[in-house]
């Protein structure tokens, strides 16, 4: 499981995606009344029929809190879109070699999310490996049952997951960051 298959983060996207083009389209047919270019509406009718134009300074405190929100919009896409590296592809052949062995770091992720998974007291893990090949580093996210002992599990992906991982590639150190999340359920009894 890799880190483009978190449905959270989808979906905290496509909720994101949808409020944006509400509020485009609100304000494209707000701009598009105000130039008299919406049938059965003028361009001088009242935002709030029977009521009087407010103070300026209204306008004035409204702009600037929909520039502040608008920022802080963007800052929460970046960090959507942005939290983790991307995938990249690596050469794996010998310089030596008749011929080119090419691997994406996804596929190496994957495996160690999916080794990680498979002990008892994890319930999801996601996994980004980037860099070059020779010294990739391995971001790891892993969602643990509520009674497990983190430190124990650690050492564990460490020893195994990191461990095959490294074997593999055929390099001696891989840099990990570890994020861990206690889930809701505790361990499951084996």
């Amino acid at each position: 499981m890799g880190i483009s298959s978190n449905r959270p983060a989808r979906l905290n996207r496509a909720l994101l995606a949808l409020v944006g083009l509400l509020l485009l389209a609100a304000g494209g047919y707000a701009v598009a009344a105000h130039g008299g270019r919406v049938p059965g509406v003028e361009s001088g009718d009242r935002l709030v029929p029977g009521t009087g134009a407010p103070p300026s300074w209204v306008l004035v405190v409204i702009v600037a809190g929909a520039i502040v929100i608008g920022l802080l919009c963007l800052r929460w896409v970046a960090a959507q879109w942005f939290r983790l590296p991307r995938a990249v592809g690596w050469e794996l052949s010998a310089s030596d070699a008749a011929g080119t062995t090419m691997m994406s770091s996804a596929m190496a992720a994957d495996a160690v999310a999916t080794d990680i998974e498979g002990y008892p007291e994890v319930s999801s893990a996601s996994a980004v490996l980037s860099g070059p090949g020779r010294a990739p580093e391995l971001h790891v996210i892993v969602t643990a049952a509520a009674g497990a002992d983190i430190t124990a599990l650690r050492r564990r992906i460490l020893g195994e997951a990191v461990g095959r991982l490294r074997e593999a590639l055929g390099v001696g150190l891989i840099p990990v960051s570890m994020e861990f999340r206690l889930s809701d359920q505790g361990i499951a009894p084996q």
